[in-house]
C-alpha cells in the first residue's frame, strides 16, 4: 500500500459539525482533497458558502446540512438524512464550541448551562447517535476536537476548559468501549489557532504570554490541523484509538 492509499479517503463519507468554522473548515477540505465526501454541519447556511465553494473548486464534493448539535432530535434527523443519501457515515468530527472570558466569580449558571450543553451534552449526544450507527455498519472514525486549556490549566476559560477536559475523557472512554467493533475515537488537540470564538481572549498581553510558550513562536494556521485529522480518519491511523493528538507548535512540552 502507497503513502498515498494509506491517507486516502475515498468513497468514505465525512461529518464534520463545526465545519462552517474555521478550524473545522480546513479539516473539512483536507479531507475533500483526500477524496472524502463531506457533509458541513452548523447552523449558518451563508457560512458554509465560502467553504463548499472552495471544496466544489477544488474537485472535492461536500454539501451543506443545517442542524441545532444541541439538540438530540436534530442530531438524528442529520443522521437519518445522511445515511439515507450516501449510505453510511464513515467519519465524524465534532468540533462545535464556544468560549468565554468571563472572571470565574462572575460566570453564571445560564452561561456555564450554555456552554457545556454546546461543549459537551452536543459531543456526548453526537457520538451516541452516529456511534450507534458505525457500530452498526461495521467501523469508522470519530475525531472529537479537544483544547490545550483541556490538558494544562488556562486563566480566564474556565468552563471552556471543563468542558473540553470532559471531551478527552469521553473520547478515551469511548476508544476502550468500541474498539473491539472497529470504530476508533481520538481526540485532536489543537494549540492556538487565530479563530472566531477565541479572539476575544486573545489580548496584547495574553499573545504576549501565549508566545513566550509556544516554543515555534508563532500562531497555528488551519491548514496544518490536515495532516492529523488525515491520519486519524484514514487507514493510516488503524490502531490508533483513544489517542491524544496535540498540534500547538510544542506548547504543551514548554515548562520553564
Amino acid at each position: 500500500m502507497t503513502p498515498a492509499d494509506l491517507f486516502s479517503l475515498a468513497g468514505k463519507t465525512a461529518v464534520v459539525i463545526g465545519g462552517t468554522g474555521e478550524l473545522c473548515g480546513a479539516m473539512a477540505a483536507g479531507m475533500a482533497a483526500a477524496g472524502a465526501n463531506i457533509v458541513l454541519v452548523g447552523r449558518d447556511a451563508a457560512k458554509a458558502e465560502k467553504r463548499l465553494a472552495a471544496i466544489h473548486a477544488a474537485g472535492g464534493r461536500a454539501c451543506f446540512e443545517a442542524c441545532e448539535v444541541t439538540s438530540r432530535a436534530g442530531l438524528s434527523a442529520l443522521a437519518s438524512s445522511v445515511q439515507a443519501r450516501e449510505g453510511r457515515v464513515d467519519i465524524l468530527v465534532n468540533g462545535a464550541g464556544v468560549n468565554s472570558p468571563t472572571p470565574f466569580l462572575e460566570i453564571t449558571e445560564e452561561e456555564m448551562d450554555r456552554i457545556i450543553s454546546i461543549n459537551l451534552k452536543a459531543v456526548m449526544v453526537a457520538c451516541q447517535v452516529f456511534g450507534a450507527r458505525m457500530l452498526a455498519s461495521g467501523g469508522g472514525s470519530i475525531i472529537n476536537l479537544g483544547s490545550i486549556s483541556g490538558l494544562v490549566p488556562l486563566s480566564r476559560v474556565f468552563t471552556y476548559s471543563a468542558t473540553k477536559a470532559a471531551v478527552h475523557n469521553l473520547s478515551k472512554n469511548l476508544a476502550r468501549e468500541w474498539a473491539a467493533q472497529g470504530v476508533r475515537v481520538n481526540t485532536l488537540i489543537p494549540g492556538f489557532f487565530p479563530a472566531e470564538q477565541n479572539r476575544k481572549v486573545l489580548t496584547p498581553e495574553r499573545v504576549e504570554s501565549i508566545m513566550n510558550r509556544t516554543p515555534m513562536k508563532r500562531f497555528g494556521e488551519a491548514r496544518e490541523l490536515v495532516g492529523a485529522t488525515l491520519l486519524l480518519a484514514s487507514e493510516a491511523g488503524s490502531f490508533i484509538t483513544g489517542s491524544e493528538i496535540v498540534v500547538d507548535g510544542g506548547f504543551a512540552a514548554m515548562a520553564i
